[in-house]
């Protein structure tokens, strides 16, 4: 009996995840499916279907042509390398100082952590605003990277991981005759390879999907990023209501983020199955 409960405990988990798979593929594929449709070219198919009546590629022609994509993907590879690089300095040197340094307000500085992480960003838009326009750096991308030298999430999560990797390795370099610095480059980023892969995963997505800061930041259309392209693009009242062009338009721009992804899955795993260096 044990037996016969295993294995109807396996197939209703496995039917479950095979369920909620489904639920996030089935909108997809109708996505490609309508996108290479020549029937969707002036209005949706209804009831939806699964596979092109008449195949297209019509939709992607008029995104092409209508849309600089390529800038765009310049353009927002150019933000996201920044508020990576950004934002992983800052966050991976304050998570070291906080889970292997000691110092007076250590507990007030984490308190305040804390505190940040549960303010929404819609929040501090507004002054943050103001700041960048006092100080002349709005239509540029300084405005987009410069936020992300205050990621305390990195910090947090970074804290969190370094937690476990053991004392004794810093404490071991230190009696070498090694710096702070040394350690922290030369032996403890190394073992964050994993930590640092996945904050770099959620930065790019996060600076990938970013609209409402880049739409107030940038003016000039030769900087806009590809959230801002594709506003424009599916645009009811600039476009007319094209949805093949329009969805070949949004699967254009999840190409990079799905191949970035790809890449980089296996660190999420490893951060979240590894807990650093046992001692």
């Amino acid at each position: 009996m044990p037996g016969h409960k295993k294995i109807i405990s396996n197939v209703v988990v496995y039917a479950l995840l095979i369920l909620i798979a489904a639920l996030a593929v089935i909108p997809l594929w109708w996505m490609i499916s309508t996108s290479l449709d020549r029937q969707a070219v002036a209005r949706l198919p209804f009831p939806p279907r699964f596979w092109p009546e008449e195949f297209s590629t019509w939709g992607y022609y008029v995104t092409l042509r209508n849309m600089n994509i390529l800038r765009y993907y310049v353009n927002t590879f150019i933000v996201a390398g920044g508020t990576i690089l950004a934002s992983l300095t800052t966050s991976m040197l304050a998570a070291y100082s906080f889970s292997k340094l000691r110092f007076k307000g250590y507990k007030i500085c984490m308190m305040l952590i804390v505190c940040v992480l549960m303010v929404p960003t819609e929040v501090i838009m507004i002054p943050q605003y103001l700041i960048f326009v006092t100080l002349g750096l709005t239509d540029s991308y300084w405005a987009l990277w410069l936020p992300g030298l205050c990621f305390v999430f990195g910090t947090f999560f970074g804290k969190k991981y370094m937690d476990s990797i053991p004392d004794s390795l810093r404490e071991a370099a230190k009696i070498d005759g090694a710096g702070e610095f040394y350690i922290f480059s030369r032996i403890f980023l190394p073992l964050c390879k994993a930590i640092i892969a996945t904050l770099s995963i959620l930065l790019f997505l996060f600076a990938w999907n970013d609209l409402l800061w880049p739409m107030l930041i940038l003016r000039t259309n030769s900087l806009h990023t590809i959230q801002i392209g594709l506003s424009v693009m599916t645009s009811d009242i600039l476009q007319g209501f094209l949805p093949a062009s329009h969805l070949a338009a949004t699967l254009l721009s999840v190409v990079p983020v799905f191949i970035i992804y790809m890449i980089l899955q296996r660190y999420i795993v490893a951060s979240i199955s590894m807990s650093g260096v046992k001692q």
